[in-house]
């Protein structure tokens, strides 16, 4: 099913503004189809996205939410009393993936919130554990010292930096690679030439090209929109790349935009 394949990034901008929107947008999403929501707490939109479940018409078991544990809730305990206050802004018994949003690996905390995250996993406030913005060697850490790779790794991922040798390592140990910022800067992809030329020769938007190159690379993106046609066109796309346009747009590498996990600390 698409909504397997296609995440809802509950982050909109227009709702910096007006906190409402995250709850309109959340649920003009679950109607399009979305079944995939992501969060975090330190976006404070959990309480909005919790009154969107609960006044949309999809069952709760049908909905995956995902909330992120921050920086400043590092830590074994801190890590518990973070997905307690989730849970409470969400207005939910659990979710069901919850990520460590960094691994701020000058902090050295880590592992320990790791380990907090296994233990709600087994007693059921948490039904699939993983990290977001970890490189190889902070996942092999956590492998390492608690015996638990985690199932999802979301990053930033888009043609312009592809996380190729990442992916090969997530294959390697089944993590899910999903993808923040999908389309980098929005703007930059839809001008870039070779995403135009190859979005004509498929009478699509160039937006949907990136969207099927990630899909054909497994990767699960998470787009964020409030618009409710740009929601439906993100998610049902129909597109399907040819190999030459994978290796063309897979030549547009040009390295990372945002923030290096392996130096940011984000609390």
């Amino acid at each position: 099913m698409r909504s397997e394949l296609i995440g809802f990034g509950t982050l909109v901008q227009a709702g910096k503004d007006n906190p409402d929107i995250y709850r309109t947008a959340t649920l003009s999403a679950l109607e399009a189809g979305y079944r995939t929501l992501d969060t975090a707490l330190r976006y404070e939109n959990e309480v909005q996205v919790g009154q969107a479940i609960a006044q949309s018409d999809v069952p709760r078991e049908d909905i995956k939410v995902t909330t992120k544990i921050p920086g400043r809730f590092q830590g074994y305990h801190e890590a518990k009393t973070s997905i307690i206050r989730s849970l409470i802004d969400l207005d939910q018994a659990y979710v069901d993936a919850a990520l460590i949003h960094w691994p701020l690996p000058h902090q050295h905390k880590y592992v320990d919130t790791w380990r907090a995250m296994i233990e709600m996993r087994d007693a059921g406030l948490i039904r699939t554990i993983g990290v977001s913005n970890f490189l190889p060697e902070h996942l092999q850490r956590l492998a390492d010292e608690t015996g638990e790779m985690p199932a999802i790794n979301q990053v930033e991922m888009h043609p312009y930096f592809g996380q190729a040798q990442l992916r090969a390592f997530h294959e390697e140990h089944g993590i899910q690679t999903q993808a923040w910022s999908p389309l980098g800067r929005t703007t930059d992809m839809i001008k870039d030439p070779v995403l135009a030329k190859v979005a004509e020769k498929h009478s699509v938007t160039p937006v949907e090209v990136v969207l099927a190159w990630h899909v054909h690379h497994g990767s699960v993106p998470v787009p964020a929109s409030s618009n409710p046609e740009r929601q439906r066109a993100n998610l049902h796309f129909t597109v399907e790349l040819d190999d030459q346009d994978i290796a063309e747009i897979d030549g547009l590498e040009r390295g990372r935009i945002y923030q290096d996990p392996a130096t940011h600390e984000e609390f």
